[in-house]
């Protein structure tokens, strides 16, 4: 693995040690006090480009390109809110999405599979234990992000997004992000509308480069990926792990997806 990671800088091997020990600190202390945590150069440059040149050809051929127009909420309507509510505001989403099971022996696949990367993270999360996704579609993406398209404005699902970028476009493609927008008790809809009109003064914009891990707090923070411009597409991969074991995607969550199914 230490062909792979920069572990002289980021010890994931030496979890007894001291430098793992501050590491960790310093990583959950961002993570909850800023909303993220990003560690450029944790994949070596040239596994970041042989991680990214290894995904492109099927990325012409076999992506799912998903593209829809939705409210923040990916919901037709929310209780308690007005149809015409500025929070409502429809976005256009665009992705171009390789499972799992199309990446081969790509990298990323490697590091998924590591266990001490898993307990890294859960470490920095708070979490006692994470395991990765038995789904063999679901569990590892690489999504690409070509001129015009970009992810649009929505809160996350699960509590922590795992990414790391491959390769950063030509300009655009920025995550922009506004954090602790709303609370289980209270989901601050005009604080929802503010941001998606271009009105709050706490929104923040951040350029990651590629070989950055990136693990962001986005259930309750809103965010986005800024458009891509120019030639070079925006790739990024995307780790889901679980505090259980053995976690699949019903089938009609993959259709939703990816386009398709694929049995465990």
């Amino acid at each position: 693995m230490k062909n792979l990671i920069a572990l002289e800088s980021y010890p994931l091997h030496q979890p007894e040690s001291d430098a793992y020990a501050a590491l960790v600190q310093r990583c959950n202390q961002q993570l909850f006090s800023k909303g993220m945590f990003d560690l450029p150069g944790f994949i070596r440059e040239d596994v970041v480009k042989e991680a990214a040149e290894m995904v492109k050809p099927a990325m012409t051929t076999e992506a799912f390109r998903h593209a829809r127009t939705h409210n923040i909420y990916f919901k037709d309507e929310v209780p308690g809110l007005a149809a015409d509510h500025p929070a409502l505001t429809k976005v256009e989403t665009v992705n171009h999405t390789l499972c799992a099971d199309q990446l081969g022996d790509n990298p990323v696949i490697r590091l998924y599979e590591w266990e001490p990367f898993a307990d890294f993270l859960a470490a920095t999360m708070g979490q006692t234990k994470l395991y990765p996704m038995t789904d063999p579609i679901g569990r590892v993406n690489v999504q690409a992000s070509y001129e015009g398209e970009a992810l649009n404005w929505h809160f996350d699902r699960s509590e922590f997004t795992t990414t790391i970028l491959l390769q950063s476009p030509d300009e655009g493609g920025e995550l922009e992000y506004r954090s602790d927008l709303r609370t289980p008790e209270d989901p601050n809809y005009d604080g929802v509308a503010a941001v998606l009109n271009g009105t709050d003064p706490d929104v923040k914009k951040i350029k990651l480069t590629p070989g950055t891990l990136n693990v962001f707090r986005g259930v309750n923070t809103m965010h986005r990926v800024v458009p891509v411009k120019g030639k070079k597409e925006r790739i990024v991969t995307i780790f889901t792990f679980y505090e259980r074991p053995g976690v699949t995607l019903t089938p009609k969550e993959q259709l939703g997806f990816y386009g398709r199914t694929a049995s465990v």
